[in-house]
């Protein structure tokens, strides 16, 4: 059990990237830790890695598409700890390639990933945190909810989706104790950006700017920070935006 000073965060999409990157930079600052991934497997791997540096950490698989799972895996980490402090919402899939051609399910599954399962954890979390009049809740969205690129068009929608939620959050909370920040990382060096060629950080950059926004808190943060530009261009310039996409899904 984490002592009355020790802080506990619940991080999603904690076996991999950002998620485990996350984990790691938390718990060199103090944090006892709830992680939940699907993948059971990978999940244990960073799990043993931090209770091996001295770490708290309680492993939890979980589906993000199970509302049943989303439930236990609320219900064992308030049962383990007493309490989450911080909720890092980061489970999320990619892109579903071009509309008329991508799965059945895919939609359904990206929107439910990435968008319903953060709102669901969020509601079974936050009452806790409204009780104590203290709380942070971090989402991690993308460059994507402000830039709706071809051939990304339902993750674009599921991470526009969330960047609403996030700031509709965040005025509902107001002045209650939870503060509530959007991340919105462009490309970071992840499995989710394998088959892209570019320079790119890696997602360690993205935890440390959550680990900022749990104590000083903001309403997005962009990282890099260079990414601003983009969201301020795409909605200020529309048009070229529309023509250099084009031009670039041609290329």
């Amino acid at each position: 059990m984490p002592t009355a000073e020790q802080p506990v965060a619940l991080i999603t999409g904690a076996s991999r990237g950002i998620g485990a990157a996350t984990a790691r930079e938390l718990a060199r600052q103090g944090y006892a830790l709830v992680l939940a991934a699907r993948s059971a497997r990978a999940l244990e791997e960073v799990a043993a890695e931090l209770t091996a540096a001295g770490a708290s950490v309680l492993p939890v698989p979980t589906d993000m598409l199970s509302q049943p799972e989303l439930q236990r895996l609320a219900d064992v980490a308030l049962g383990r700890y007493g309490r989450v402090d911080a909720l890092v919402l980061n489970a999320g899939i990619g892109g579903t390639g071009v509309v008329a051609r991508m799965p059945a399910r895919a939609a359904a599954d990206t929107i439910g990933t990435n968008l319903l399962a953060p709102i669901e954890l969020t509601r079974l979390l936050l009452p806790q945190m409204l009780d104590r009049r203290s709380g942070a809740i971090v989402l991690i969205g993308s460059v994507a909810g402000r830039v709706s690129a071809p051939t990304s068009v339902v993750y674009s929608a599921s991470k526009f989706g969330l960047r609403g939620f996030a700031e509709g959050l965040r005025r509902e909370v107001a002045h209650r104790g939870v503060d509530v920040t959007l991340i919105s990382p462009g490309f970071i060096r992840t499995a989710l950006t394998a088959d892209i060629r570019l320079p790119m950080p890696g997602p360690e950059l993205v935890a440390r700017a959550v680990a900022r926004a749990l104590t000083h808190p903001r309403r997005e943060v962009f990282v890099p920070r260079y990414y601003r530009l983009a969201a301020w261009f795409a909605e200020a310039l529309p048009a070229l935006t529309d023509a250099i996409l084009r031009r670039t899904r041609r290329r």
